[in-house]
C-alpha cells in the first residue's frame, strides 16, 4: 500500500467516486482562489474560518479544499449523523485515507463497519483490567522520574511531554527500555506525524512525506520479526497483546495486521497524549484555583513522589473535569473526515455519494447553544448533571460511535498519574498574562514549546 498513489483515489479504485456533480456543486459554498480553495485561509485559523462559514450558510456548505470539493457539516446533529452512523453512510477509510493512507494504511482508524468491528474487538484485549494495571505500573514509574527533574526548573513543556510521551509508548506499548533502540523508533512516530501534512504528498528525497515514508519502513522492518517471539514470550506490553489477539475463530492477527495495528495506535496515543496534556497544564497555571483544587485532590488520593495506585484513579473526579474542560477548548483532533458512500440529506440539503464531507470538534465545542460563555475555563461544564442536560454529541474529542477512541480510559489513567506526579509536588506557573499562540495542524501545540515554571512545593 506504501505506494507513490497510495493515497489517491486513482490508487484505490475501491473507493467511491461523487456520484451527482451538480448536486454536489448545488449545496452553498465557495471556492476560494484558484489552486489552493480556501485551504490557506483554513490552515491560517481553522476555528475563525468554521465561524465564518457558518455565519454566511449555516451548519453545512460546499468549500474547494486540499485540492478537491468537499462539504463541512458544523454542530452536534452533524456529530451524531456522521459518527453514530446509524444507516452506515460515512466511510472513515475513505475520508482519513487521502491522509493517512501512505503512513498507516490498515490503522484501526482507517477500517470500517464489519472489518473495523472485527478488529477493534480483537485488539481491546490489551485495554483490559489486568493490562491496564501493567500499564499504570509503567506510567508510574516513567512519570516519576522525569517529574523529579522538571522540579524546580523553568522549561518548554510541550517538547518535554512529548519526549516523555514518546518514552512512555516505548516502556508500555513496546515493553522495551529507555535507550538508543527507543530513540529511533521515536523519532520514526515523529517523521511519520510530519509527513501527514506535508504540502508534498509523494514520498520523494528530502520531503516530509519522503521521511514520514521511511519512518514507516523502519518501523515495519522493527516490529515484523519481533512479532512471533512476543507471541513466545508472553509480555504483559500492549505490542505482547496485539500479538496475541484473536478473531472470533480463534485465529491469530496475521503479522502484518500487528504491524499496523501497532503503527496507528502508537501515534494515536502519544500525540493527542502530548496536546492534551499541555492543554491541560496551561489552563491550571492560568487559573490557579483549579490548580489548587486539583491539588487538593491529588493529595487526598495519594502520596506525593509515590506510585498511583490503579484502584484510586476513579476517585480524581475534578482532575478528569478538568482534563475534559481541556479537551473541549483545545481537542488534539479537532476535525474528522469522511467520504459518504450514499447521498444522504442534512439541514436541508441534498448530498450526493461519494462527496468527501468533515465534521468538527473544535467548532462544536465553542457553540454557545451548547456551552455558555464557551472560552471560560469551567470544568464544573462536566458533572453527571450538566452532561445529562447536554446533546450527547456536542462534546466530542474522542469521537463517537463504533469510531470511538479505542484507547481513552488509557488516555485518562495517563493523565490523571501525570497531574498526580507534577501537582503534589510542584506549582506550575506562568507569567501574567501569558497566552500563547497555538499551531493548529496536524495536532495542536503551543507555537513558543510552552514556557512554564515548576516552583518545587
Amino acid at each position: 500500500m506504501a505506494t507513490a498513489h497510495a493515497y489517491t483515489d486513482a490508487g484505490n479504485p475501491h473507493w467511491t467516486p461523487v456520484q451527482d456533480e451538480g448536486a454536489l456543486m448545488a449545496i452553498p459554498g465557495e471556492e476560494g482562489i484558484p489552486f489552493f480553495g480556501v485551504t490557506l485561509r483554513q490552515l491560517k485559523d481553522p476555528y475563525k474560518f468554521g465561524f465564518e462559514m457558518y455565519k454566511k450558510h449555516g451548519p453545512i456548505y460546499r468549500i474547494n479544499s486540499f485540492g478537491r470539493t468537499q462539504v463541512g457539516m458544523l454542530g452536534a446533529e452533524a456529530n451524531e449523523l456522521v459518527l453514530f452512523d446509524r444507516a452506515k453512510i460515512f466511510s472513515s477509510e475513505q475520508g482519513w485515507g487521502p491522509v493517512l493512507n501512505l503512513l498507516f494504511p490498515r490503522g484501526l482508524m482507517l477500517m470500517d463497519f464489519d472489518h473495523h468491528r472485527a478488529d477493534r474487538k480483537a485488539l481491546s484485549i490489551a485495554f483490559k483490567p489486568g493490562p491496564m494495571r501493567h500499564y499504570a505500573e509503567k506510567l508510574n514509574e516513567g512519570i516519576m522520574e522525569r517529574v523529579n527533574k522538571w522540579s524546580g526548573q523553568d522549561l518548554r513543556f510541550y517538547p518535554e511531554i512529548k519526549k516523555l510521551t514518546l518514552d512512555l509508548a516505548a516502556t508500555s506499548f513496546l515493553g522495551i527500555p529507555w535507550g538508543p533502540e527507543a530513540d529511533k523508533i521515536n523519532k520514526a512516530f515523529v517523521d511519520m506525524v510530519q509527513a501527514s501534512i506535508g504540502v508534498v504528498r509523494r514520498p520523494l528525497p528530502f520531503t516530509k512525506m519522503g521521511r514520514g515514508v521511511a519512518g514507516r519502513d523502519y518501523l515495519v522492518d522493527y516490529f515484523a520479526p519481533e512479532v512471533q517471539k512476543r507471541r513466545e514470550q508472553q509480555g504483559p506490553d500492549m505490542f505482547s497483546q496485539f500479538c496475541r489477539a484473536t478473531h472470533d475463530n480463534g485465529e491469530l492477527l496475521s503479522t502484518d495486521e500487528v504491524v499496523d495495528h501497532m503503527n496507528f495506535l502508537m501515534m494515536a496515543a502519544h500525540d493527542t497524549i502530548t496536546s492534551s496534556a499541555t492543554s491541560l497544564l496551561l489552563l491550571l497555571a492560568q487559573h490557579p484555583d483549579w490548580q489548587e483544587r486539583l491539588r487538593e485532590e491529588c493529595m487526598s488520593v495519594g502520596v506525593p513522589g509515590q506510585p498511583l495506585s490503579h484502584d484510586d484513579l476513579a476517585k480524581l473526579e475534578l482532575t478528569e473535569y478538568a482534563f475534559k474542560e481541556a479537551l473541549r477548548l483545545i481537542p488534539p483532533v479537532p476535525s474528522t473526515p469522511r467520504r459518504a458512500l450514499k447521498d444522504f440529506e442534512f439541514a436541508g440539503q441534498h448530498v450526493p455519494a461519494g462527496t468527501p464531507v468533515g465534521i468538527s470538534a473544535g467548532f462544536t465545542h465553542l457553540m454557545e447553544e451548547y456551552w455558555p460563555d464557551p472560552y471560560k475555563f469551567d470544568p464544573m461544564r462536566f458533572t453527571p448533571d450538566k452532561v445529562r442536560e447536554r446533546h450527547k454529541f456536542a462534546w466530542v474529542p474522542f469521537g463517537g460511535g463504533a469510531h470511538m477512541c479505542l484507547g481513552l480510559h488509557f488516555a485518562y489513567m495517563q493523565i490523571k498519574i501525570l497531574m498526580h506526579h507534577i501537582l503534589t509536588q510542584n506549582r506550575i506557573v506562568v507569567e501574567d498574562g501569558y497566552d500563547p499562540k497555538w499551531q493548529a495542524w496536524p495536532i495542536p501545540q503551543p507555537k513558543d514549546g510552552l514556557k512554564v515554571r515548576f516552583e518545587k512545593l
